[in-house]
């Protein structure tokens, strides 16, 4: 899918909340707003649990700078942290959240035969590159794909990184018996390198960057969008969040557009919000943003990607063809019509709710 590099300027609401950004940005600190529990908000307000992953985006910069609580004044905003989408594709079983944060193959997963997931895509945070690849270490002396096969190659299951695994190794002629998969979290998988057990990963920043130092990249989330297999970053919505309470989701892909906006405008304040979200120098972090691809409100509602109310975009393309090779690999039971992720495709309003 081709990109659209143009910036616009920003419009006026998206502008009120950058500029809450600039002014907060200063202020603010690395203070969690976690919350432990989904069931209560303070005396008299209503609650919104937002599901979140710490990799550079403008959901970070949303967090950090409470655009969400300038933006509803009267819930209480839940933020809680998860691992991988897999995790959170749990939580949207169980209730425990409302809005979330998740990679496209995850998604692909939620809407298919047996989760059914009653979610719907109502943002792209953005769209994988440079921010998510495939390492080995040097010590394996792999300079190739091909050179994996008997390798221990760990990535968080069911995650975008593990869809774009298999991608990689189908390319190169490689089928998933022909390596060893371990499925560990982030983290666990920084342990994992460390300590020698495994060969190689494939996953996404901040852990990246680290492995990276001992490491040679073979190929990258980039790369396997040009074999077709892109894979996306996408906001998705509880259904019934968005027939209880649109204005609730309206206010929500508002502030999430200045987030981004932040990224690709003011990146300076975007990358010392997202910093104080990682726990890292606002260089590095700075760094970090600039290898995803963060698309402006045109390109978002454009048909390449979410597209506009009345007509949703590729987006439920991409999902379905990613159904299609999950299925082919076994992962899921059977692929869904495309008509199936096309209604999950949330564009109600698009492109105004976005601010513009």
């Amino acid at each position: 899918m081709s990109l659209i590099t143009s910036r616009p300027r920003l419009t006026r609401r998206v502008a009120l909340l950058a500029l809450s950004l600039a002014v907060g940005v200063g202020a603010s600190g690395c203070a969690s707003t976690e919350a432990s529990s989904p069931t209560a908000g303070t005396e008299g307000s209503k609650v919104l649990r937002v599901a979140y992953q710490k990799f550079p985006s403008g959901d970070l910069v949303v967090k950090n700078q409470k655009l969400l609580e300038k933006a509803l004044p009267g819930w209480d905003i839940q933020w809680k942290a998860f691992d991988s989408g897999a995790s959170i594709n749990t939580a949207f079983i169980a209730k425990a959240v409302d809005v979330g944060a998740i990679g496209s193959s995850p998604v692909a997963r939620g809407l298919s035969q047996p989760l059914n997931i009653p979610y719907s895509v109502a943002y792209v945070l953005d769209v994988a590159g440079e921010n998510e690849a495939l390492v080995a270490r040097k010590a394996t002396g792999v300079t190739a794909i091909e050179g994996l096969k008997g390798k221990r190659i760990a990535t968080p299951f069911a995650s975008t990184s593990h869809y774009s695994l298999l991608a990689a190794l189908d390319h190169a002629g490689l089928k998933e018996s022909d390596v060893k998969l371990v499925d560990l979290q982030p983290q666990d998988i920084l342990a994992a390198w460390q300590r020698g057990d495994i060969d190689a990963a494939y996953v996404w920043l901040p852990v990246l960057d680290k492995l990276r130092t001992d490491g040679t990249q073979l190929v990258s989330s980039a790369d396997v969008a040009t074999w077709g297999k892109a894979t996306l970053d996408l906001g998705v919505v509880a259904n019934s969040l968005i027939t209880e309470h649109p204005e609730v989701v309206d206010a929500w892909r508002t502030a999430e557009a200045a987030g981004t906006a932040a990224i690709l405008n003011d990146p300076a304040a975007a990358a010392k919000a997202v910093a104080a979200e990682l726990n890292t120098t606002p260089e590095d972090a700075a760094s970090q943003l600039k290898q995803g691809v963060f698309l402006t409100p045109e390109e978002l509602t454009s048909p390449t990607w979410l597209g506009s109310d009345g007509a949703p975009g590729g987006v439920a393309k991409n999902l379905h063809d990613a159904a299609a090779f999950l299925t082919a690999l076994k992962k899921v039971p059977s692929t869904p019509t495309e008509d199936v992720f096309t209604k999950a495709i949330h564009t109600t309003g698009l492109p105004g709710a976005l601010g513009q």
